[in-house]
């Protein structure tokens, strides 16, 4: 595997846990982690053996938003240009062909909560909070958490979260609709591990299909998404793991699915 300055990686059977490791900057963001987190996750969508992902922080974040520090004097054309960094390293998330887990150990603020929403599936500590407090410094949210944030809650809880830049803790994000499950502090990685091994024992290529199907088809219209779905389940029915799925239903026994 490679290795990374602020990035650890973890292997457990088909699971790849990836933390994250700046502990004396709560996790913040600077640039030459974000282009680590970017080249992880694009080694990642070529590893044929990896089928789910788990994305953690250490210490008392899971990332506490950007390293202000390092672009306060930065001229208009450099500031954005590191948010186009960021952008691309929430959009190569997206478009890992794995299912990624945010696990959330603390602070998700800023560039760490859309950070949170590039992932699949988000579980957090009952310690969590998350926040896009970017209005405290004349700025809005610039790795789209605005319209994620609009999407999952509705408009009028993400206008308050976003004109207060109030913070969430884990129990009331859950019903906000942008954490899937809340655990207990030192229950968060072996939740979040049992989930990715769950996930990892699907079909690789359907859980790719699904995840690509519900991210691109969300702002299609209705019947545009569906031919889209129609289209996929197509190839799916011609793939080696369709026929063990089907075959291993028949024999009543458990599928090797193959991711082919």
């Amino acid at each position: 595997m490679p290795a990374y300055t602020y990035l650890e990686l973890e292997r457990a059977h088909r699971v790849l846990k990836v933390t994250i490791r700046r502990e004396e900057k709560l996790n913040a963001m600077n640039d030459a982690m974000m282009a680590e987190i970017t080249a992880c996750f694009r080694w990642l969508h070529e590893q044929m053996d990896v089928h789910a992902v788990v994305l953690t922080g250490t210490g008392k974040a899971f990332m506490a938003g950007a390293d202000i520090g390092g672009y306060h004097d930065f001229d208009m054309g450099q500031f954005f240009a590191f948010q186009d960094r960021g952008r691309e390293m929430y959009r190569v998330i997206e478009a890992c062909g794995k299912p990624v887990i945010a696990a959330v150990n603390g602070y998700a603020l800023g560039g760490g909560f859309e950070l949170a929403m590039a992932c699949d599936l988000v579980i957090a500590s009952e310690k969590a909070k998350f926040g896009l407090p970017e209005v405290k410094l004349g700025l809005v949210p610039g790795g789209g958490g605005v319209q994620k944030l609009a999407r999952v809650a509705g408009p009028y809880m993400a206008k308050e979260l976003l004109m207060t830049g109030r913070f969430v803790h884990a129990a009331e994000g859950r019903a906000l609709r942008f954490v899937n499950q809340v655990t207990e502090h030192d229950k968060l990685l072996e939740s979040a591990m049992q989930q990715a091994a769950q996930l990892a024992e699907q079909a690789p290529l359907a859980v790719q299909a699904l995840k690509k199907l519900v991210n691109e088809g969300r702002d299609a219209s209705l019947e545009s998404a569906q031919a889209y779905d129609r289209s996929y389940l197509a190839n799916l029915f011609c793939s080696d793991d369709a026929k063990e799925g089907i075959a291993a239903f028949a024999e009543k026994r458990q599928p090797r699915f193959q991711g082919k």
